[in-house]
């Protein structure tokens, strides 16, 4: 007992002298106020397409709502007076959607280890998302994956009658307030305070997911006349951008907007290498004399100054022993010298100026006729226009997205709203990465780096909390607004089965 009366004696000695040394108790941090400085959050509206619908994995399912940007954002907002934000949520989280009970979208993909081999795959089970079951709104989040920049402004976009005949959107046919709705009426009738606006990278980046498969419709100014995958007139841009934000800030609403990302940043253009053909010598043998006559035919209109020296040796194809042959593909942009010779088709092989589209991969080396084993694609047989990005079809794309990026930032100034440089945080995240606060670095890589989903498109949830901290930075410096932004970590950069 001796001892223990005086080990408490020592520790209460201890203390007072640490208090006597000039030691205080140290006050409890004090808690912050977050204001909306000249901003006003009550009634928050998010317009847009898949990248304002929390989009990823190929699908739209709750998971991935609940991690969008926009709620990120709603959530900040909630600190400095912001109100609800409702969201047309999914039915669950597989992402599948019907129609009359017949599926019209897969499931979101996952990444599956059975093989041994990381591979993506569609979850198991049926979508229980039926588009013609509509939701009563209002809702906040009216992002639409599929829309284009004209989309928000097109009454009927959400008429499910029409989604059949591809006239309406279904996911916006799910949750529009009427058959004639547009996106954009929608948002005002909830009379907003505050906005987002992130749309206008489909208008090229379609063209380009369809490897260029769609059509330039510059100097077209009817949208009604475009096809899915056309690019859109960069004069129907401006009007339908401008026509949104002159909407939207009629009656004082404040807001944000962001410009478009490079489609080079994307895993969707980047992860499928131009060269993935492995050949032993006796097979790489039995191609090059297979091309040879196509070679020489080459050669020879060389010689006639019919093409140039320069496309001549682009045409020529050989193969050699080992794991990096290039694949073959078709090029439109290549002179048509079947008028000279119909074996002479528009052929040649990739280099690294090639962008193979990331769906390239379930065609390459497989039969296209299942009946003869030498007709492997993108080896014997050249790869459709379709799997591949040429240099030229990306300059038509990078040429509309840049188009499109001036008309935004002109119009954000012209509004007076917060501009967002999402082009300049995706360059950032392919080229050397963001560090995060565990010292881990979120990257462009497909499936590790955390920044992408796995279709390569759209940004994980983790990529969603960089643009959404973005977005605050932006809000915080425009309007005088302390709002704390999110933690990335919070967020998965990655679903695994």
């Amino acid at each position: 007992m001796k001892k223990l009366l005086m080990l408490i004696s020592i520790i209460v000695l201890l203390l007072g002298c640490n208090n006597d040394d000039g030691g205080t108790p140290i006050p409890p941090e004090p808690e912050i106020e977050y204001t909306s400085g000249s901003a006003d959050f009550t009634t928050y509206v998010a317009l847009g397409n898949s990248l304002t619908a929390g989009f990823s994995d190929s699908a739209l399912f709750i998971d991935g709502q609940l991690a969008s940007f926009p709620t990120m954002l709603a959530s900040n907002f909630a600190l400095a007076g912001g109100g609800e934000f409702t969201i047309p949520l999914m039915a669950d989280n597989l992402g599948g959607l019907t129609l009359g009970g017949q599926a019209v979208r897969g499931n979101r993909l996952i990444l599956d280890f059975s093989s041994g081999d990381p591979t993506p795959v569609e979850v198991e089970g049926s979508g229980a998302t039926e588009i013609s079951n509509t939701l009563a709104g209002p809702f906040n989040n009216l992002g639409a994956p599929g829309a284009k920049s004209y989309h928000l402004l097109a009454p009927g976009y959400g008429n499910v009658a029409g989604v059949a005949l591809g006239l309406a959107n279904p996911y916006y046919a799910r949750f529009a307030s009427s058959g004639t709705a547009t996106i954009v009426g929608d948002a005002l009738a909830q009379n907003p305070t505050f906005f987002s606006l992130w749309v206008g990278n489909l208008d090229a980046l379609n063209f380009a997911i369809a490897g260029g498969d769609g059509i330039d419709q510059t100097g077209n100014l009817d949208p009604s006349t475009y096809g899915n995958d056309d690019i859109s007139d960069p004069n129907v841009f401006a009007a339908a951008y401008d026509g949104i934000l002159e909407a939207i800030t009629a009656n004082g609403a404040k807001g944000v907007i962001a410009n478009l990302p490079d489609l080079k940043v994307l895993p969707y253009f980047t992860t499928v290498p131009f060269n993935p053909v492995p050949l032993d010598a006796a097979t790489a043998g039995l191609l090059n004399g297979a091309y040879a006559a196509y070679n020489g035919g080459i050669n020879q209109l060389a010689s006639l100054n019919i093409i140039t020296a320069e496309e001549a040796a682009a045409r020529q194809i050989s193969f050699s022993a080992g794991d990096a042959n290039a694949v073959v593909l078709l090029d439109e942009d290549l002179t048509d010298l079947t008028g000279f010779n119909p074996a002479l088709i528009n052929m040649r092989q990739a280099t690294a100026a090639d962008l193979l589209v990331f769906t390239s991969q379930t065609i390459i080396g497989t039969l296209a006729n299942p009946n003869d084993p030498t007709s492997i694609n993108g080896v014997a047989v050249p790869l459709a226009d379709k799997w591949v990005l040429t240099p030229e079809e990306q300059q038509i794309a990078t040429q509309a997205a840049a188009a499109y990026n001036q008309t935004i930032e002109a119009l954000a100034q012209k509004y007076d709203v917060a501009f967002v440089d999402a082009k300049g945080l995706l360059d950032e995240v392919n080229e050397t990465g963001i560090t995060l606060s565990d010292g881990s670095i979120v990257t462009s890589d497909y499936a590790t780096g955390g920044g992408f989903s796995l279709d390569g498109i759209h940004p994980a949830p983790r990529g969603y909390a960089l643009v959404a901290n973005e977005m605050i930075e932006a809000i915080n410096a425009k309007y005088g607004s302390n709002l704390p932004g999110v933690e990335p970590l919070d967020f998965t950069g990655l679903y695994i089965k």
